[in-house]
């Protein structure tokens, strides 16, 4: 419990073919121009598909059009459902106030996960640090668990005797990656803490084996932005930063540098000198010409406070925190919460990312007593998976009078599994033709809500394939499902065609389909990555059996 020379870079390398088919270019990361342009993300491997696209890892998700052909649905973009008991975590000890008397109870990116080892939910959260730091604004550290993600309970631990604070240091933003692929116990846990010393904040990476009782640290940065976080794509195999920082565009914008070594990625991470370039970080994005304003404060430039990622089956996906104003000063005059709210980004390679809608998945209640009045922000290691749906998590802040951006507490919310994004159906048949696709599995799984859907197997050439067409397909009436295997009649599986280049054409009447996907098991396991994870699943972070 303590506060605690860069390599080549790795920019420049060997082609790298992706999971999916995408090869990286040689310039990796990318470097993009920071020309003042507030404009969306470019997506190359949309522009320039692979000419055929290996389905061998994860479910198959309709977020994007790199998986569509031709289709005449439409794409449909869902709202999490907020638990109705929220908030599921709120700040109800003593010492979880700030010194000037604000509590404090949520992730700040943090991290919530299930542990399949031992069967619990985890919580990290950042919690008022008055009574330790004796200044205003001060935090550290504390942890919860629970048995069904709902009903937590503040453990009482011996690091601060008595209390379930676990870190102690001085911080802002932290990330906890619980690594479920880490060859070393000691390091199966891993705290990117966004620590204060001299006056600046600065990575701190610790490890720890079981989340509560953390080492020195192993590695630090330069000086950062408070509000930066960390995640591991296991597509790339690399640890990527994503870095608080200004561009012309917008203030709020987010820097990027990845590295195979966690602590190498925190060794070189640094705030960048406006207009000098730096060997290791670019600029990652900055704002979209299409965020939506504050509807009360509509000359606000909208802006993305922070933006946390998170692998699930075959993408990556992204958290915005979206910043809608107004400024510290008028929030602190007119004593209410900075309007950010929660936005998600879907992407293949763990760079580019595409945003369908600019609505808010998880959105603000500005209600004076909701939890969520304002500035809600990301949490790492969600989603959860828990039978059909999956849990997220964010924190919120209330109104309150003792100071303007004070009392924080978590709140839930749920989706269907894959419920991200769907294509819609409405009323009549409608059909999805994907792209050439090559798989080595045996049995054909969706996710879908219909009156009717029917699935044809093709030819490269789209040329219906014998026994796999439509009039063989077992008709599936009134489906829902989040794990539904397709059949044809006469045949066992999928085992023949496993060496072809195909395609899928969906027929679905007045419903959704969310994902597709084709498992080596009878058992419908995708292969794919579970995120935060969940009951039932594997202890891998995989979905296997």
């Amino acid at each position: 419990m303590s506060c605690s020379s860069p390599q080549k870079t790795e920019n420049v390398s060997e082609e790298v073919v992706l999971h999916n088919g995408i090869r990286l270019p040689e310039q990796w990361p990318p470097r993009y121009a920071d020309d003042g342009v507030r404009r969306e993300m470019p997506l190359p491997y949309i522009e320039n598909k692979p000419a055929v696209i290996p389905v061998n890892t994860g479910r198959q998700l309709f977020v994007d059009n790199f998986l569509i052909a031709e289709t005449d649905m439409e794409r449909v973009c869902h709202k999490a459902v907020f638990y109705d008991k929220n908030p599921v975590l709120e700040p109800d000890k003593e010492w979880e106030y700030t010194f000037e008397r604000s509590p404090y109870a949520a992730p700040f990116s943090d991290g919530i996960w299930f542990d399949e080892t031992d069967g619990k939910f985890k919580m990290w959260y950042l919690a008022g640090a008055g009574m330790m730091h004796k200044h205003n604004q001060s935090f550290y550290t504390c942890y919860a668990e629970s048995k069904d993600g709902k009903n937590w309970d503040k453990r009482l631990l011996d690091i601060v005797p008595n209390t379930n604070i676990v870190d102690t240091c001085d911080r802002d933003a932290a990330t906890v990656w619980l690594d479920k692929q880490e060859a070393d116990p000691a390091k199966r846990f891993k705290l990117f803490n966004v620590e204060k010393h001299g006056g600046r904040w600065r990575i701190v990476l610790k490890y720890s084996a079981d989340g509560l009782h953390w080492s020195e640290g192993v590695a630090q940065s330069g000086p950062v932005g408070d509000r930066t976080t960390a995640f591991y794509n296991p597509f790339t195999k690399k640890w990527g930063i994503s870095l608080r920082q200004g561009a012309k565009a917008d203030g709020r914008s987010r820097g990027y540098l990845e590295n195979t070594d966690p602590e190498m990625a925190v060794s070189v991470a640094h705030s960048l000198v406006p207009g000098i370039k730096d060997h290791n970080i670019v600029l990652w994005f900055t704002p979209s010409d299409k965020e939506l304003c504050h509807p009360k404060f509509p000359e606000v430039e909208p802006a993305i406070y922070n933006f946390d990622a998170m692998p699930y089956e075959s993408v990556i996906l992204g958290f915005y925190a979206m910043w809608k104003g107004p400024e510290n000063n008028i929030c602190n005059d007119l004593g209410i919460q900075k309007r950010n709210e929660l936005g998600m980004g879907y992407s293949r390679d763990g760079f580019h990312f595409y945003r369908p809608t600019y609505e808010p998945v998880m959105g603000v209640n500005e209600t004076p007593d909701a939890w969520n009045y304002g500035n809600m922000q990301s949490v790492n290691g969600v989603p959860l998976i828990v039978g059909d749906s999956i849990y997220l998590y964010s924190s919120g802040r209330r109104l309150n009078k003792v100071m303007w951006d004070g009392f924080t507490s978590t709140g839930m919310a749920l989706l269907r599994r894959d419920g991200f994004v769907s294509m819609k159906a409405a009323g009549s048949e409608k059909f999805l033709v994907t792209e050439k696709i090559a798989f080595d599995g045996s049995y054909f799984f969706v996710n879908a809500e219909a009156e009717k859907l029917l699935v044809e197997l093709l030819d490269e050439n789209g040329k219906p394939i014998e026994g796999f067409t439509k009039d063989d397909c077992v008709v599936m009436n009134n489906l829902n499902s989040t794990k539904q295997c397709v059949t044809w009649k006469g045949q066992p599986d999928l085992k023949k065609l496993s060496a072809k280049v195909i395609r899928a054409k969906f027929y679905l009447t007045n419903g959704d389909l969310y994902s597709f996907w084709i498992s080596p098991w009878a058992t419908g396991e995708s292969r794919g990555y579970t995120a935060g994870g969940g009951p039932g699943l594997n202890a891998s972070g995989i979905d296997v059996p």
